[in-house]
């Protein structure tokens, strides 16, 4: 039987994880959501949110990330092991729990199989101090 808590352990609070995240670039997205990935050292996956204002204002913002969180909460057995993922709502989606469970799923295994190609020496593009990328 799985645990279904939302830990600590489970959430990206470092700023600097969030900025090796953007900086290595492995993302997948969609209409509803947009997922960075990065390898982590942890048996389980983490999640770090990003929400910003032209989602709305707080009182949608504040949804978003509830529905995120549990969202991560319900798919984490299906969630790839040893990934950070930055996820990033679109401003224009509708949050639904059930169409943002299927897209958090879906886009973390693509975002951590590109991450796992970056590691074998293909695939993502890194970002240098300037904020253009960089194929290293």
């Amino acid at each position: 039987m799985f645990d279904h808590r939302f830990l600590r352990t489970h959430r990206v609070r470092r700023t600097t994880d969030f900025q090796r995240a953007y900086r290595r670039r492995c993302t997948a997205g969609d209409r509803t959501l947009l997922v960075f990935a990065h390898g982590n050292t942890l048996p389980h996956a983490r999640l770090g949110l990003s929400v910003s204002r032209k989602v709305g204002g707080a009182v949608r913002r504040n949804r978003w990330k509830r529905l995120l969180r549990e969202a991560f909460r319900l798919e984490q057995p299906k969630l790839p092991a040893g990934i950070d993922l930055i996820v990033i709502p679109r401003p224009e989606a509708e949050p639904s729990l059930a169409l943002i469970r299927q897209s958090l799923s879906r886009l973390a295994r693509k975002a951590a199989g590109k991450w796992a190609r970056s590691e074998a020496g293909a695939g993502c593009s890194a970002v240098d101090g300037k904020g253009t990328a960089d194929d290293s």
